[in-house]
């Protein structure tokens, strides 16, 4: 089947150009369910753009009836960004007009909902799909609000323009799938909210994830599935359980300005696998995957920076293992003093693996050069 194509217009630049971003919709024999891809988020993480250029070409191999619900692809969601340069460096991370992250601009319903007690004692004895429907309902409502601004004499900053433009594509999806690479060297890994969602983390057949046990909800999946997490918890309170049937997932697959194929592949094996497990994708004589995923909690997660100012060397490499006072690099610290350069040795704080790094090997001081995962 062949998907539908749309073109949104995002923004006009002074030359009159239009930015767009491009959207292919697979529509399924039905459309009750809908999972929501994009990548490309920041400008140098280009990971993402290759998955789901295959995803499409897979896709478009499948029938109508293979397809339950509806998949939503947006590759190079954030134009502006990927297009940044800084001399030959893809760059992207950051609005260079506001200086905002564009993965910390996005809005969170359940910072602005102040009736959501009253909503849940209202709708207590509904089943689980009205009260999906009428919570879906209200945020959307409250979200409109924002083109309401936009469109008023004043007008809107680029950032909540663009946000508005983004979140209106996601808002009513059932599942959601955002990916990102490292800015730097990167392992393959996920984030995974806490919950229900944590089971299905090992269908993405990822070997490492970090459990989002705090979150602020100004990043894309956070604003995403806060809300929805916020209205579980209250009915929870009241001693009902009920099933929200929303997921969140940011998938970071390798590096920063590289398309490296080993994530690519892990990306578009996942997220087919995924799409299976949620009865989205069916196929023929497909054998589920799972592969045992090590979660750790965000404050498990140990950053170094460098104490001096140098270059750095003898750096250990991804998914090294250290212990407790192993070497994980060396700066070499020059002055203006007169004395000869030293040499620094930098040791581990805890026991882990080394899973990520930075690209520059010079440093100044304060800046960042490794991250270790501990799985203690």
């Amino acid at each position: 089947m062949k998907p539908n194509i749309e073109i949104l217009n995002l923004f006009k630049l002074a030359s009159g150009d239009e930015i767009s971003i491009q959207i292919y919709k697979f529509i399924g024999k039905q459309s009750d369910k809908k999972i929501y891809i994009q990548s490309n988020l920041h400008g140098s993480e280009i990971v993402g753009n290759s998955v789901i250029h295959q995803l499409v070409d897979f896709l478009s191999t499948l029938d109508k009836n293979q397809i339950d619900g509806e998949i939503w692809l947006v590759p190079v969601c954030n134009p502006l960004g990927t297009n940044q340069r800084n001399h030959f460096f893809s760059s992207g991370r950051f609005n260079s007009y506001d200086g905002k992250d564009w993965n910390r601009i996005f809005w969170d319903y359940e910072k602005v909902f102040l009736g959501l007690k009253d909503f849940v004692k209202n709708n207590f004895n509904f089943d689980c799909l009205t009260i999906r429907e009428n919570f879906l309902k209200q945020q959307k409502a409250a979200f409109s609000q924002h083109a309401e601004k936009i469109q008023s004499p004043s007008s809107a900053p680029l950032f909540e323009q663009y946000r508005y433009k983004l979140q209106s594509l996601a808002m009513d999806a059932n599942y959601l799938i955002d990916i990102h690479s490292s800015s730097n060297k990167c392992i393959d890994y996920l984030f995974c909210f806490p919950g229900e969602q944590e089971e299905n983390a090992i269908y993405f057949k990822l070997d490492y994830g970090i459990l989002m046990n705090t979150f602020d909800g100004d990043s894309f999946d956070e604003a995403f599935l806060k809300p929805w997490l916020a209205l579980q918890k209250e009915f929870r309170k009241l001693g009902r359980e009920i099933v929200i049937d929303r997921e969140s997932w940011t998938l970071e697959l390798g590096s920063g300005m590289e398309m490296q194929p080993k994530s690519v592949i892990a990306g578009v094996s996942g997220i087919k696998n995924y799409l299976v497990k949620k009865n989205i994708l069916k196929l023929h004589n497909y054998s589920l995957g799972k592969t045992k995923i090590h979660l750790v909690s965000r404050e498990k997660i140990k950053n170094y920076y460098a104490p001096t100012g140098g270059m750095i060397q003898s750096r250990l490499i991804l998914k090294t293992q250290v212990k407790t006072g192993d070497r994980l690099y060396q700066i070499i610290s020059f002055n203006k003093q007169g004395k000869l350069p030293e040499v620094i040795d930098i040791y581990a704080e805890k026991a882990g693996f080394v899973f990520d790094l930075s690209t520059n090997f010079s440093v100044n001081q304060g800046e960042y050069v490794l991250s270790i995962f501990s799985l203690n």
